[in-house]
Formats: structure tokens, C-alpha cells, sequence
């Protein structure tokens, strides 16, 4: 399946490294005109060349704590591209610590950019939205309905990214805009899986307990991003979408061979 957003606005926050990256490039690819945004600027910058040699690219260095910050590039993106047709909202933070090490402000500062980033960006866009016919999707995480050891901290703050999703969903429908979460399951190659998979022999018991029989790739999750901003999935809202090779069903599977 071709996707075609020519002429499409897309903006993607925490687009410049990992699996939000690769949801840039897909739309970059599919012909959108694009921005990312994240807190470091030679990110920023490194990936805005990258993007740029498929389409015009904008790239923004902020921190989605920041709400006026959020606003304001938000705000510039809409002046010189129109309203955002798909809006991807990805920036995120995580390590591994048990509860009983946790410091407040360790617990404090993943729920701030998951949870209340993930609000900051949403409604600082909402004025921005093409109204019908937007598409917000939140790039969540299975910890936020499945508890696991040394997440406390992010399964409740993507917990709270999920029920962003859904309230919104139902709350802005009326205006035509769509909400969904994509949560990502093990995808090789990224900094997340890395920190949670730190060795060969654990990357290997991770893909055998996946009932695909594999570790994802950030091209997977890109192209269920551009399956739910397409008009495919005009009448699917309010969803959280894993795409994770069945690993959220099948915990504990230990492959067939």
C-alpha cells in the first residue's frame, strides 16, 4: 500500500532520533511537508538536513515542558506551512530504576514530558488543526497497561498519554479531528530498546518472546503512523494501536523453536 500526503502538513515532536524519526522520514518520503521538534538543536539540525533531502523540512529545539515554547513553534510552523494535517506527538523519557530508588524528581520529570508534554503539544495545536480531517497520534507504550519492574514512572505517565488520547477523541471529534496512541513494542535499534535490552543474549530472549518471532523495526511502527493519519482510518479514533508483533498478547511466549 502507496501512501500519498503530498500537499499534507505534518508535525512530529521528539522527531529527530529513534522511532520518531523514522515516522518523519516516512512522511518526508510520502511527500508531506514537515516539521520536528526536540531539545537538542544539533538534533534538531542533523535531522532537518536529513529530512530536507526528501522535502522542505522546519526543525524546532524546545522542551515540550515548555508550553510557550510549544505554542510558539506551533504557532510559526502553521504561518509558513497552514494547518497541521497530521500532528505526532513522540517526546519521551525513560530509565530503568526501582520504585524504591526513584527520587520524586526522577518520577516527576518522565510524567512531565510524557504526560503533560504529550498535553502541552495537543493543545497548543488544537487551534491549529485542520478542521475536519486532522490526525493526532501519540506514540505511547505497552507500560501503560502492562505494569513492569523499574517502570513505575513510565507506566503511569503513559498511562495518562492513553487517556489524553481517548478524552480528546471524544471530545474534538466533533470538529473531525482524530486522536489515536501507536504504542511501539520491542523495536530494534533504538535508544529505548537499548536501555531495556542492554545485551546481545537479551535482545535475542526479547525477539523470542515476541510471537512474530523478531524484534521490530522503526520502519513497522512508521508505517502504522501513516496507515492512521491516511484516509484509510478515517472512522478509527480513540484507539491505542499496539505494534509490537503481538508481544502485549503473547508476554511470557517463548517462540517455537
Amino acid at each position: 500500500m502507496a501512501f500519498d500526503f503530498t500537499g499534507k502538513t505534518v508535525m512530529v515532536f521528539g522527531g529527530t532520533s529513534g522511532i520518531n524519526l523514522g515516522i518523519a522520514r516516512a512522511f518526508a518520503k510520502a511527500g508531506a511537508k514537515l516539521a520536528v521538534a526536540s531539545r537538542s538543536q544539533d538534533k534538531v539540525d542533523a535531522a532537518v538536513a536529513q529530512l530536507s533531502g526528501q522535502t522542505p523540512a522546519l526543525g524546532y529545539s524546545l522542551d515540550v515542558r515548555d508550553f510557550d515554547a510549544v505554542k510558539a513553534a506551533v504557532a510559526d510552523f502553521r504561518e509558513k506551512r497552514g494547518t497541521i494535517d497530521v500532528l505526532v506527538s513522540g517526546a519521551a523519557g525513560n530509565f530503568p530504576v526501582p520504585a524504591a530508588a526513584l527520587s520524586s524528581n526522577g518520577f516527576k520529570t518522565v510524567t512531565d514530558i510524557d504526560t503533560l508534554g504529550t498535553f502541552h503539544v495537543l493543545r497548543a495545536a488544537h487551534e491549529h488543526l485542520t478542521k475536519p480531517g486532522a490526525s493526532i497520534i501519540n506514540i505511547t507504550a505497552p507500560q501503560a497497561w502492562i505494569p513492569m519492574a523499574l517502570q513505575v514512572h513510565v507506566c503511569a505517565a503513559k498511562a495518562g498519554v492513553d487517556m489524553i488520547t481517548k478524552t480528546l477523541a471524544i471530545e474534538w471529534g466533533g470538529e473531525g479531528v482524530r486522536v489515536n496512541s501507536v504504542s511501539p513494542g520491542p523495536i530494534d535499534g533504538t535508544e529505548g530498546m537499548d536501555r531495556l535490552a542492554p545485551t546481545p543474549e537479551a535482545k535475542v530472549a526479547a525477539a523470542r518472546a515476541v510471537p512474530l518471532n523478531r524484534l521490530g523495526t522503526v520502519d513497522d511502527v512508521a508505517d502504522v503512523c501513516l496507515f492512521l493519519a491516511s484516509d484509510y482510518a478515517r472512522y478509527v479514533s480513540g484507539v491505542v494501536l499496539p505494534a509490537d508483533g503481538g508481544w502485549s498478547v503473547g508476554r511470557g511466549f517463548a517462540g517455537l523453536g
